[in-house]
């Protein structure tokens, strides 16, 4: 019988990055698909609604779900029906008690929060990682056996988080891999300030919204402006928010981001890991965090093929060879 892979989605970004990844290995291997789930107290949370700002639960767990059925992937929910051979996640914040002995490849989604108090002691006292209360303790789990990174910049990154090199491969990650192919487009807006915001309040975290939108005028200094809203965002009231100080600037809540980045002259964002878009297609970009650090950490461009290597380092661990093996 083939041997079985789990691929743990969480928001539609990882999801569709195990996706890329299982098609270079479904023709040999049974591929199964989950959303993220967790165990125990936390499981009870999920259950009352409470961690719905979450992946595990509500917009998020829906989106992943549509994703799911749209693209006619075998679901295990949880995991439970399958003994698995290996697991793939793009989170390691939790470690399902149900994979906590199995083979797993972690898989970098994008950009990771910054450092805060509840980051350091996590680390330092050995706390649960959720507790950090955002992506910033993402590595740290040591619970896997490969971590497939975006570039040399952030292997350097993650070792001086703790994590350990000798489980770092540089594979480049899918969906930040060909940015390139963005530029052909049918946007129709072209020449313009883009501001793409981040869900940093439907995430319990504080935010000056309206402080930052009247930074991004001062950015824009009078050239045009549009805002894209993350899918997680309260629409009505960021609409409503920008509205009142940008009346003239354009809101969109959905549409193609890497889109609106390709057609734009500038870039100003938060906490996003669209700001790599707009550094590797030439963008004035402006972010929360230091533009000149986010250089040295942009994705490795490779014209798509970071799923295929992530998918060699899984080959490896399933046929038990050193993970090395066949990555180039």
């Amino acid at each position: 019988m083939a041997k079985k892979v789990l691929f743990i989605g969480g928001s539609v970004n990882q999801t569709s990055m195990g996706h890329a990844v299982a098609k270079h290995l479904e023709d040999d291997y049974d591929c199964y698909f989950t959303p993220y789930y967790c165990d125990g107290l936390l499981r009870l949370m999920a259950q009352a609604g409470w961690l719905d700002f979450t992946v595990i639960g509500g917009r998020f767990r829906a989106q992943t779900e549509a994703y799911l059925r749209e693209n006619d992937l075998q679901v295990d929910y949880t995991g439970q029906r399958q003994n698995y051979d290996l697991v793939v996640t793009g989170s390691d914040l939790l470690i399902q008690k149900n994979i906590s002995n199995k083979k797993i490849v972690l898989i970098q989604e994008g950009m990771t929060d910054p450092e805060n108090l509840m980051f350091h002691l996590v680390k330092w006292l050995g706390l649960p990682r959720w507790l950090a209360g955002n992506t910033s303790a993402n590595g740290l789990s040591d619970a896997y056996q490969v971590f497939c990174v975006a570039s040399e910049g952030y292997r350097d990154f993650f070792v001086e988080k703790g994590v350990k090199p000798e489980k770092i491969v540089v594979t480049g990650i899918p969906n930040f891999d060909d940015l390139a192919q963005l530029l052909d487009n049918d946007f129709p807006h072209k020449n313009y300030v883009l501001v793409a915001t981040s869900d940093v309040r439907e995430t319990k975290r504080f935010d000056g919204r309206k402080k930052f939108i009247r930074r991004c005028l001062e950015i824009a200094d009078g050239r045009p402006i549009i805002f894209k809203l993350h899918p997680n965002e309260k629409i009505k009231r960021a609409t409503r928010e920008i509205e009142a100080l940008a009346p003239h600037a354009l809101v969109f809540a959905d549409g193609n981001t890497g889109h609106m980045i390709a057609n734009c002259d500038a870039l100003i964002t938060q906490y996003s890991s669209v700001v790599y878009i707009g550094l590797v297609l030439g963008k004035e970009v402006h972010s929360y965090f230091d533009v000149e650090r986010l250089k040295k950490l942009t994705p490795v461009q490779n014209g798509g093929a970071s799923a295929k290597k992530i998918a060699g380092v899984c080959r490896a661990l399933l046929e038990g060879a050193c993970f090395h093996a066949g990555i180039t």
